[in-house]
């Protein structure tokens, strides 16, 4: 949110409290009903007061025109929530999360000695991503070197499909799968 948009909650917040506090010291008789008729005739009738009531609430009126009609939220200061936002002369372009983890686990599926993974991709606000890959191997697996191998096949993927540069893909290896018995 905004800074105008937070200045805008704050002064209408408290213009409402005022308004029920003053409505509720009338309602249970704290306050007279001529008290507040009285304020009310001294910042019509007075020139200075009504002059500065009169921009009070020209300010007011605009804030609210704008807060209500006009959406702040831009997809130009887009944060990173949902993926990479992308955008050139011909358009815009989000290439997500859920992207990024499918086209990973697509290509640690090829590997051999691979029994399952997982990716998470994680982006912040500089539009960096990151790789996250629990892995379950097999037996057999060399652990350094198919850990090595999948980090250089993801990230050059990612490069060529997408466009985008990863800044580091870490691997964890969750479990090793038990080796088959055969039956005889």
């Amino acid at each position: 949110m905004k800074i105008l948009e937070r200045t805008a909650l704050i002064l209408f917040s408290t213009i409402v409290l005022i308004l029920s506090i003053i409505m509720v010291f009338l309602m249970f008789d704290w306050m007279k009903i001529t008290l507040v008729e009285d304020a009310i005739s001294f910042l019509i009738s007075n020139n200075v007061a009504s002059n500065i009531t009169l921009g009070v609430c020209t300010v007011f009126i605009l804030l609210a025109i704008k807060c209500i009609f006009f959406d702040s939220s831009s997809q130009d200061e887009y944060n990173g929530k949902d993926g990479i936002f992308l955008k050139n002369e011909n358009g815009k372009l989000l290439i997500s999360k859920d992207t990024l983890e499918n086209l990973s686990s697509s290509v640690i599926k090829n590997f051999e000695g691979v029994e399952n993974s997982t990716s998470k991709a994680i982006i912040d606000k500089e539009n960096k991503v990151k790789i996250e890959i629990i892995l379950f191997v097999h037996p057999d697996a060399v652990l350094k070197e198919l850990s090595s191998n999948i980090q250089i096949k993801v990230k050059e993927a990612i490069k060529k499909s997408l466009d985008i540069e990863v800044n580091e893909i870490n691997i964890r290896v969750r479990n090793i799968a038990a080796k088959k018995s055969m039956i005889q």
